[in-house]
């Protein structure tokens, strides 16, 4: 007998499982009608809402592309041209740079030129002018001083008696 109570406790264990399994599956069933409902009605709404602004992007798009293209390739083209007048522009300007340095170094050549023949000048006029001129200026100098030595120092003894230059009173 307990073996026929054991088979009747597990024949009552085995249905109650088998009935919560049943409403797990109707619960199931009926979360996926609802869910599959509101899917189906999400379906309408984006083809009645975003299918029309997707048609109307897609027309857009065809009808802008040729502009957009032409738009495109006048950029293209104007850069290739740009860029072409920037190469002869620093061609040029390279050109201008290496001139000008080319004049600058020939105005400081001849500057420098300039500057030692002015020294070598200065040095001749020095040498063959001043020099002598000092000379015989120390010479005439020293012949006049004597001869007024000379010839002064009688007329001052005549006059003065006491032997002094009158210039010589003052200093």
């Amino acid at each position: 007998m307990e073996n026929v109570n054991l088979l009747i406790a597990f024949i009552v264990v085995t249905a109650f499982a088998v009935v919560v399994q049943a409403g797990i599956l109707v619960a199931l069933y009926l979360s996926v009608r609802k869910t599959s409902a509101r899917m189906e009605a999400l379906a309408n709404e984006v083809k009645t809402k975003a299918l029309p602004a997707v048609e109307t992007a897609h027309a857009i798009l065809v009808e802008v592309r040729p502009k957009i293209d032409s738009i495109a390739e006048n950029l293209s083209h104007s850069t290739a041209i740009v860029r072409a007048q920037m190469e002869r522009l620093d061609a040029t300007v390279s050109d201008a740079m290496d001139r000008a340095r080319l004049q600058v170094i020939r105005a400081d050549e001849l500057l420098n030129r300039t500057m030692d023949r002015v020294e070598e000048t200065t040095e001749a006029v020095h040498k063959t002018v001043l020099s002598p001129f000092r000379r015989v200026s120390g010479l005439v100098q020293g012949v006049s001083t004597g001869l007024e030595f000379l010839f002064g120092r009688r007329r001052r003894q005549s006059r003065d008696g006491a032997g002094i230059p009158q210039d010589e009173l003052f200093i």
